[in-house]
């Protein structure tokens, strides 16, 4: 072979390997890549949160793929098909659409027949601002700490809508720890229940919830979203989507919509947003000391806000009535990962009495727990955005 052909082939070759992910992997890309792969087997091997976890773990290995800076592939590259699809992260787009079809799956029936379940709920979202205190005291800015406080509520959509909106540059970090504490409701929740409560208290069963009227139902969205966002207008982009989503349920005339916004409209936005937060991941952007405070500080909302909900249901029970006490294990639901909080507190009810059944009560606090943190968000924009 002439050797001007050989070294030509040889110059190929050397060119090709400069673009391989092999030649541009770091430490860091492979350290991102496992815990892709850890996320997937939480998801897929343990069960946890799968529609969370699957996407999200897999958009960690794809965010992760080494490659050639320019080739217009990285998610934070101007143009790219994933930098578009992430559009709906960077603009809120996508949290709002996850509220819509989440208003139109959810039933507050139990909320309004036993309205003082709100305060449970709002209880709970002291964990919020506890962390953005944390986070103050940790040199983080105002804006920094508000965005890393409300993973307390257990929220990723709102987290995120937050984050955009208030430290873009932390919403990898923060989307993630968000989702990865939604996900371990069932591990970090029953320890922190136990420890709280005596049995007496876990075995408190309450009234079965009263029936509510469809009239009932059908004017609690719009009664909440007018209440709602005279309080805190800068939430009316999740409120608004909230109720309007179940409206769509409620009002018995639209039930195409609902079954579209709680159905297909919430699967497709669910792809998108685990993929792209999971891809935003990039171990040169992710990796940092940043990201591990960020968990840390995220840790310690959630079990605040935790302990706030319990604690919050044993300090109303010493004005209740014997009958009318609230079985503090539902305190834990009082964070907004639906429904997932509330099977918790139902689970551990059972595991001292089989025939206790704190679901239902358990999915009023939980579902306040979603307003919460929304109108959380929206206090938080209204004195820091």
């Amino acid at each position: 072979m002439d050797t001007h052909i050989f070294d030509f082939l040889l110059k190929n070759l050397g060119e090709f390997y400069s673009y391989t992910g092999f030649a541009n992997a770091t430490p860091g890309h492979i350290i991102m890549i496992l815990i892709g792969l850890v996320a997937l087997y939480l998801g897929i091997g343990k069960k946890f949160e799968p529609m969370l976890l699957v996407p999200i773990g897999f958009g960690i290995i794809v965010g992760n793929i080494p490659f050639y800076p320019g080739m217009q592939i990285g998610i934070y590259e101007e143009g790219s098909v994933m930098n578009i699809l992430y559009y709906g992260v960077i603009y809120g787009v996508y949290p709002p659409l996850i509220f819509l079809g989440i208003g139109a799956m959810t039933d507050f029936s139990s909320l309004i027949s036993n309205p003082k379940l709100m305060l449970i709920g709002a209880a709970a979202q002291v964990g919020i601002f506890a962390a953005y205190m944390m986070a103050l005291q940790f040199g983080y800015t105002a804006p920094e700490a508000g965005a890393i406080g409300i993973i307390g509520g257990a929220d990723g959509p709102t987290a995120i809508f937050l984050s955009s909106r208030l430290a873009p540059d932390l919403m990898g970090a923060i989307a993630i720890s968000a989702y990865s504490y939604m996900a371990l409701v069932p591990v970090i929740q029953p320890p922190i229940m136990k420890m709280l409560t005596t049995n007496k208290e876990r075995l408190i069963k309450m009234k079965p919830p009263r029936s509510v009227s469809r009239l009932e139902k059908i004017t609690f969205p719009i009664v909440g979203i007018i209440i709602t966002c005279f309080i805190v207008p800068s939430g009316l982009p999740l409120l608004g989507m909230l109720f309007f989503g179940n409206l769509l349920k409620e009002s018995g005339v639209t039930k195409r919509l609902a079954v579209t916004a709680s159905n297909s409209l919430i699967d497709v936005v669910t792809i998108l947003i685990g993929l792209t937060v999971g891809a935003s991941t990039q171990a040169t952007t992710f990796l940092t000391a940043k990201s591990i405070t960020i968990f840390g500080l995220g840790a310690a909302s959630f079990v605040v806000a935790t302990f706030s909900g319990i604690l919050f249901v044993k300090f109303i029970n010493i004005f209740l009535k014997e009958g009318n006490k609230i079985n503090p294990l539902i305190g834990n639901s009082g964070v907004s990962a639906v429904p997932d909080a509330a099977r918790v507190s139902n689970e551990v009810g059972q595991h001292y009495d089989k025939s206790n059944y704190l679901l239902m009560h358990a999915m009023g606090p939980n579902v306040a727990g979603v307003i919460g943190s929304a109108v959380a968000a929206g206090i938080l924009l209204g004195f820091l955005a």
